[in-house]
């Protein structure tokens, strides 16, 4: 196996942690990957240092130098899509066509925010003051910490690290440890296409490494993509010292199936939002409200999709879902599969039998006739878990929608324009969707959620520039 070290200062150092890590394929467990030692507090230290002293050059280069390396970066990864994506697929088990589109993507968010480089960085104001020129203008933070989960290895980051580097700051990044040659792979195109040594330094690590990256002063700024708790532990430690934190947290996201929707259509969105990525999404589909004038129906021809997807090694062609991520993850969706068992919910298809032993996989699971008070419909499971809840009209659907502590992404299906209104105006969530999935966003839209689904800037888009930038205003007396 090749060594997994962190990349600080552009070279090469072993991570010096006590604690280890042995990566395996989920799909196929006696394929290792890797086994590696996490990062300790002094190897975050190191890494702070040598962003803090790469960041002076960094922030002296124009916007439009530092887009050209972005946006060379991006061809890069878009020209290795398959390798990447195999590299993906074997690391956290993501089925081969989402993974290698997903390499595409993340290329194309680097060229994104290059192109962001051509805008305007402040404005020119009125003084009330005679003689006075009085202008603003967006400065880098410095050094900033970003901390990526294991679920989106290419595109996640490169929200980050796309937006962090175009305005001139430098970086820290501490990946999820289930994917570390995904990570140096995505480092290795930034490098190649001209980023000077120690701008991003890559740390592996676990919670120590990430709590050292969010404890640190030499880091006015972090980013976080991960669990509620989590992230909600991040924005009040940052806060206390002063510091800025965006956080993207979990969800439970709905889908009301309204009276009026294309049931076909319905049922397609459901399951794509449901299931893809086998659930292991921040904007998957883990409730399906349907109105009760079209329950049976849908719920038939709902469960008769999903009980027919194919499960299976995510390399191999015509695989719908893959494996989770890890024992961990295995564990947690087992157990509330179980939990709702026991609870008396009602198993439709899937549950407790595993598709194959030699990986994590889980069978698409529906759980039909779930009161929305119940375990089942409020807490995130992060796995190939639907609920299917009964409703009476639209005034139910949002009340039990907007019921859960998380407000991601919510999906009506309709063709009636006034409830695709009301919905959109009701729902209690930073996206909203209409005859579309709860799982998909735009690289040029704002996406964050409410309540305890973001904290924070939202991530994505233009909104996202300020986060990594302070605003400057100049007043200049040329009398």
């Amino acid at each position: 196996m090749p060594n997994v070290r962190n990349m600080i200062a552009g070279r090469h150092a072993e991570p010096h942690g006590t604690e280890r890590y042995r990566a395996v394929n989920p799909a196929n467990l006696s394929d290792e990957i890797a086994d590696y030692a996490f990062s300790s507090a002094e190897d975050i230290d190191q890494a702070v240092a040598a962003a803090r002293h790469a960041y002076a050059g960094w922030r002296a280069r124009t916007a439009a130098q530092r887009a050209e390396i972005l946006m060379l970066a991006g061809a890069t990864l878009q020209s290795r899509a398959a390798s990447l994506g195999a590299l993906m697929t074997r690391e956290m088990g993501k089925p081969l066509p989402e993974a290698i589109a997903e390499v595409g993507y993340a290329g194309r968010v680097l060229q994104f925010y290059a192109a962001e480089a051509q805008r305007p960085i402040g404005e020119v104001l009125a003084s009330g003051r005679p003689d006075v020129h009085y202008y603003t203008q967006r400065e880098p933070l410095g050094a900033v910490g970003l901390i990526t989960p294991w679920n989106f290895p290419f595109s996640i980051p490169c929200w980050k690290l796309g937006p962090a580097l175009v305005t001139g700051n430098s970086v820290v990044w501490k990946p999820a440890p289930h994917h570390p040659f995904c990570s140096q792979a995505l480092l290795d195109c930034l490098l190649e296409a001209g980023l000077p040594d120690g701008v991003v330094n890559l740390v592996h690590g676990g919670v120590q490494a990430g709590a050292a990256i969010v404890a640190h002063r030499g880091l006015p700024a972090i980013s976080f993509t991960g669990s509620t708790p989590v992230g909600q532990s991040i924005f009040r430690d940052v806060s206390a010292r002063l510091g800025r934190a965006q956080c993207e947290m979990g969800g439970k996201n709905g889908l009301y199936v309204h009276r009026s929707a294309d049931l076909g259509r319905a049922v397609t969105l459901a399951m794509e939002g449901g299931f893809r990525s086998a659930g292991q999404k921040c904007t998957a589909t883990s409730r399906v409200l349907v109105d009760r004038a079209v329950l049976a129906e849908f719920t038939d021809m709902f469960v008769a999709r999903v009980s027919a997807l194919p499960v299976g090694d995510p390399a191999a062609p015509g695989i719908f879902m893959g494996p989770v991520v890890d024992d961990r993850q295995f564990a947690k969706v087992r157990g509330a599969i179980e939990t709702a068992i026991t609870a008396g919910q009602t198993l439709a298809t899937g549950g407790l039998g595993r598709p194959s032993e030699d990986g994590y996989f889980i069978a698409p699971t529906v759980f039909t006739g779930v009161a929305a008070h119940s375990l089942l419909a409020q807490n995130e499971i992060f796995g190939p878990v639907v609920a299917l809840l009964p409703v009476d009209g639209i005034e139910e659907a949002i009340s039990v929608l907007n019921g859960t502590e998380y407000g991601l992404s919510a999906t009506i299906v309709t063709t009636d324009l006034i409830a695709a209104q009301r919905f959109a105006r009701d729902a209690e969530c930073g996206v909203i969707n209409v005859n579309l999935p709860t799982a998909g966003v735009e690289m040029h839209a704002p996406f964050g959620g409410w309540k305890g689904s973001g904290l924070g800037q939202p991530e994505q888009g233009l909104k996202i520039l300020e986060f990594y930038t302070h605003w400057r205003s100049v007043a200049m007396n040329f009398s």
